[in-house]
């Protein structure tokens, strides 16, 4: 598996670094390719990572954890979207999973029921039950940074590995970042 170039960063196979991954993180990752480096935790935002590694906002996902609400149910969805767009949480979202109400999950509920760390989430290792939704702009993206679980790390894999993940499907979940 030759090692990708990507930014001024020096990424090694993950399996390699398993330090560099949350527990959750290390345990669901199995067979998938992906490289993790190290970086400044400081710079685990997106905006700040990419300008400061040289990475390319287009070669960049986002995954965020959603909250909806029906009839007294809860779901959780981890979503993966390019930098560059916006999760359309409220429309096609929130229809997908079949919830009257939606939101953001709250920090801490994020960070207590993915056992990750806030700006490192990632839908590797989110809990089995939840959705990954996967923007299809992802999955055709080729190799992407995503949080490794850890804000002092970030993981790079395949868009259409993603979408190939056990609970993962592909929709058109984003719209242009205003």
């Amino acid at each position: 598996m030759a090692v990708p170039q990507l930014g001024k960063l020096e990424w090694q196979p993950a399996a390699d670094v398993p330090e560099l991954l949350a527990s959750p993180v290390r345990a669901a990752l199995g067979d998938l390719p992906a490289w993790a480096v190290a970086i400044d935790p400081s710079l685990a935002d997106t905006a700040a990572f990419c300008a400061e590694y040289d990475v390319p906002m287009a070669a960049s996902a986002n995954c965020v954890i959603v909250h909806g609400k029906r009839a007294g149910e809860s779901t959780y969805a981890a979503v993966m979207v390019l930098a560059t767009d916006r999760a359309d949480v409220n429309g096609v979202i929130r229809k997908h999973l079949g919830v009257r109400k939606i939101s953001f999950a709250a920090q801490d509920d994020a960070v207590s029921s993915t056992g990750m760390e806030y700006g490192g989430i990632t839908p590797v290792g989110v809990p089995a039950e939840w959705p990954v939704l996967v923007d299809e702009s992802v999955a055709h993206a080729g190799l992407v940074v995503i949080g490794s679980g850890l804000r002092a790390s970030k993981l790079l894999v395949d868009g259409a590995d993603l979408a190939k993940l056990p609970a993962a499907t592909v929709l058109t979940l984003a719209a242009p970042a205003a």
